[in-house]
């Protein structure tokens, strides 16, 4: 089986869709790639939902791609004595590292490193930007505020600080333990939350050490600040919607939305728009309208996946969410006006004297649209070639043979890309011809008609692709 489009499904898994006949009609109804909220659950949970995908896979004999999604540092306030208080716009309020329980007028907020970073000026952002205040002073153990916008501030909430760089890790204890049990249990992409700057990267990518991808969340405004930069040390790109509208002006985001798009398309990375996508099916059998235009825009903009959260973690109807999320990318996909729209924001690649993949890629789109081949079949062993191909948004499906289930099934979450594990060719002779049997028996190419081959020799080498081949299938 292969699906007709070309953007993927993220489905998050969760209470909800736990059960391995949940798991199969998600997957059935169009979720290629599963993610795993590892804010929620316990190992257990995490083993029993990754042998489920598994199983899957192997009926189905499609790889799947599973997403570890990492919780990254919370930042929260602490208790109060006597329950919720009520702030009003004007008043003094203190947070300090006190640990006896709030009152009125103060509260204890557990995270040094925010008293660090902060100076007088500076705004926090308490329950998900409902309530705003702005520091007047502030030391290393506390900070009087001023209340901005108030409201009711219940005890653990969020804390944001927008515009201010925190000496934090993006890793806590708690993520390095649950990294290595994605690992273990064989997760083909990692995302990293709280991404403040390109080097909060380095430690995920060195515990990480080859052993899955590395996807990067954006929510953070230090991060939009140092995009190019973040992109460039990432394997992939989630753009984070719901936090990052929390510490950025909500009319900014769909512009830094397309801005990320755009420069994940132009270097070859994968992007995923995530976040109220379909927000209101967690109660309802059918979204809004608005809501079905949101996820037309990231396809339109080209993105190579757009995400279901709590639609099918836990909401009522997760199979009709992950349905109607597939029909919407198919409608919009149909559309005259989608490949005009895709080839008019396509970057131009840049001329690099040492990229050969990049230029065989590049003749490969070219050949592909001349020839109207029925597929282009690249060869990859580590999935550099397939990703290079999917840059070009080819007009053709691109059927990704690769001899590691694990490249296979990262491959996923790319644009256009159908990944099949097969064996490496024994030698040249065998190039076409099992490309073109494997393009007819997945229903690709029809006997007669062109396909374009991608492949580098010699085989199994990766970074090698070198070769552009036209065969009859």
């Amino acid at each position: 089986m292969h699906r007709t489009r070309r953007a993927k499904i993220v489905a998050t898994l969760g209470p909800a869709s736990s059960s391995p006949d949940m798991i199969r009609q998600l997957f059935l109804a169009g979720a290629d790639v599963f993610r795993m909220n590892f804010s929620h659950g316990s190992r257990e949970d995490h083993a029993a939902r990754f042998a489920a995908v598994r199983a899957v896979e192997r009926e189905t004999g499609r790889p799947i791609g599973i997403l570890a999604d990492l919780q990254g540092p919370k930042l929260r306030v602490g208790v109060f004595e006597n329950g919720p208080v009520q702030l009003q716009a004007g008043q003094t309020f203190r947070f300090d590292l006190d640990k006896v329980p709030g009152t009125q007028t103060r509260v204890n907020l557990p995270h040094p490193e925010i008293f660090a970073a902060l100076v007088p000026g500076a705004e926090l952002l308490l329950d998900d930007g409902k309530l705003r205040v702005r520091v007047e002073r502030c030391d290393a153990q506390s900070a009087d505020c001023t209340v901005l916008v108030g409201g009711k501030l219940s005890e653990r909430k969020g804390v944001n600080v927008p515009g201010v760089v925190l000496p934090i890790s993006a890793l806590t204890t708690k993520d390095r333990a649950d990294l290595e049990t994605a690992l273990e249990l064989g997760a083909d992409w990692v995302a990293l939350s709280f991404v403040q700057r390109p080097e909060d990267l380095a430690e995920a990518r060195a515990l990480i050490n080859g052993r899955a991808g590395l996807l990067a969340k954006l929510e953070k405004p230090s991060a939009i600040e140092r995009l190019d930069d973040v992109v460039a040390a990432t394997d992939a790109v989630m753009v984070a919607r719901g936090d990052l509208g929390v510490e950025m002006p909500a009319e900014q985001v769909p512009a830094i939305q397309k801005r990320i798009v755009k420069l994940c398309r132009k270097l070859g990375k994968p992007v995923i728009v995530a976040t109220q996508m379909l927000e209101s099916m967690i109660e309802s059998p059918v979204p809004t309208r608005a809501e079905a235009s949101d996820v037309a825009t990231a396809i339109y903009d080209g993105a190579d996946a757009v995400m279901l959260s709590a639609e099918s973690a836990a909401g009522k109807y997760p199979v009709e969410a992950v349905t109607m999320m597939n029909r919407i990318i198919e409608g919009t996909e149909a559309d005259t006006q989608y490949r005009q729209l895709i080839e008019a924001s396509q970057a131009a690649a840049e001329a690099n004297a040492r990229d050969v993949t990049q230029a065989v890629c590049c003749a490969m789109r070219r050949a592909a649209e001349l020839l109207q081949a029925d597929a282009i079949v690249s060869y990859t062993s580590s999935g550099r070639t397939s990703l290079r191909a999917a840059r070009e948004r080819p007009g053709s499906a691109i059927l990704s043979l690769s001899p590691h289930l694990g490249t296979a099934r990262k491959l996923a979450l790319a644009w256009g890309v159908h990944s099949v594990h097969v064996a490496d060719p024994a030698s040249l002779d065998q190039l076409a011809p099992m490309a073109t049997d494997v393009a007819r028996s997945q229903g690709f190419a029809q006997p007669g008609h062109p396909i374009v081959i991608l492949a580098g020799l010699p085989f199994g080498e990766s970074g090698s692709t070198n070769m552009m081949r036209v065969a009859i299938a």
